[in-house]
């Protein structure tokens, strides 16, 4: 009679435990927790779990199903770190898509060891190279920040409109950094500017004197910083401030953030920069559901959590959680036609969706995906000011 009893319990919770997971959808972050952009990532994953848990609020998706993040460590750096980490995502925790990666060689070694092996949903809210836009992904890669094709463009107007035509430009030696530099380069000499030396630096220097000797040596009337605030980029700043080979620096995206006021405050005064960004009555929406609780205005936190809400909507067009069966709809319910979506209005999309009708997704970043399913982008246009990042415009 123990023995029927026993396994009569052990059937129950088995067959308890298989509920639960069947009402349970796991999609992973994997973002750079420790490395050259650790400042930016706990933002990011923030973003992102807040538009699961709305929606798991919800109680709306496929019928009532939660939805649960798991974490995992990019690294931003190293590939083979970044794949071992999202293969445990995919083969042991068992996710359905993955909001990630973040650094662009990373999601670019992912997609390729990971993602498209096992025919799983990525998409990133970062990861901006333009490599990635020529990338075989079966349809599973998507990203909620533009290439870096545009980032290119967007930079050389700031500077020309400032007059400033001759820079140097250093980059971080790696696939962002490179083809940041290469796109900026091809757009600046296309308007009439010139680039003294387009020059790589390594991350994980103590001395960048040498570095920025040469940079110093070619000239120009601006310094260009395409690295990371949390590594190289930094320490080509502060190289170049104590050496007195430049005081005026223009930053992309992966220098800005809170750490470089707190890495350089009024020393940098002047300088300028671009992240992915928009004034859209989304991103006023999605600060106030923020309030204090994260840095809303941290770059690509919005864009993380528009790329989590899409995976879900995605699932819900589907009818499925399942990757082959949604990667179709990413786009269909990012784009015109149907009702404009914005922040915390998940819920109210997943029931448009439900009940046969069409959404829009705009979100916090006035979401349009094109192409291989790539943002078309706007950009914050940023100032130093009194120490302090500062917002010019947008474009």
């Amino acid at each position: 009679m123990k023995k029927l009893l026993a396994t009569t319990t052990a059937l129950a919770l088995s067959a308890g435990a298989a509920l639960a997971d069947d009402h349970e959808v796991k999609i992973g972050i994997i973002l750079g927790f420790t490395g050259p952009i650790e400042s930016l990532t706990p933002h990011m994953a923030a973003g992102a779990e807040m538009a699961m848990s709305e929606v798991s609020e919800s109680g709306k998706l496929l019928g009532g199903k939660t939805v649960t993040p798991v974490r995992a460590d990019s690294t931003c750096i190293d590939a083979g770190a970044a794949s071992a980490a999202a293969e445990r995502l995919v083969t042991a925790e068992g996710v359905k898509g993955i909001m990630g990666a973040d650094c662009s060689g990373v999601t670019g070694a992912i997609l390729s060891n990971v993602a498209v092996p096992n025919g799983v949903v990525m998409i990133s809210p970062s990861a901006t190279s333009p490599g990635l836009s020529t990338a075989e992904v079966n349809g599973l890669f998507f990203r909620t920040a533009p290439s870096d094709a545009r980032q290119g463009v967007v930079m050389t107007e700031i500077l020309m409109d400032r007059g400033i035509e001759e820079v140097a430009v250093t980059y971080t030696n790696n696939d962002y950094g490179k083809g940041l530099a290469d796109s900026f380069a091809a757009a600046f000499e296309e308007a009439g500017g010139t680039v003294t030396i387009n020059a790589a630096h390594e991350d994980g220097k103590a001395d960048y004197s040498a570095e920025v000797g040469a940079l110093a040596a070619a000239g120009g009337d601006r310094l260009v910083v395409a690295g990371y605030v949390d590594q190289g980029g930094s320490g080509i700043v502060r190289a170049a401030l104590d050496s007195g080979a430049f005081d005026s620096f223009h930053f992309p995206d992966g220098m800005i953030g809170t750490k470089l006021e707190e890495n350089f405050g009024s020393e940098i005064d002047g300088s300028t920069g671009q992240h992915p960004g928009t004034d859209s009555p989304g991103v006023a929406k999605f600060q106030e559901m923020v309030g204090d609780s994260f840095e809303a205005t941290s770059p690509f936190a919005p864009e993380s959590y528009d790329a989590a809400a899409l995976i879900m909507l995605a699932m819900q067009a589907a009818e499925s959680t399942d990757s082959a069966d949604y990667k179709t709809h990413v786009m269909d319910v990012a784009n015109a036609p149907g009702e404009k979506i914005y922040p915390g209005e998940l819920g109210k999309a997943l029931d448009i969706i439900a009940g046969g009708g069409d959404v829009d997704y705009v979100g916090a970043t006035a979401v349009e995906l094109i192409g291989p399913g790539e943002s078309a982008g706007n950009y914050r246009e940023i100032e130093f000011e009194d120490g302090k990042i500062t917002t010019v415009k947008y474009r």
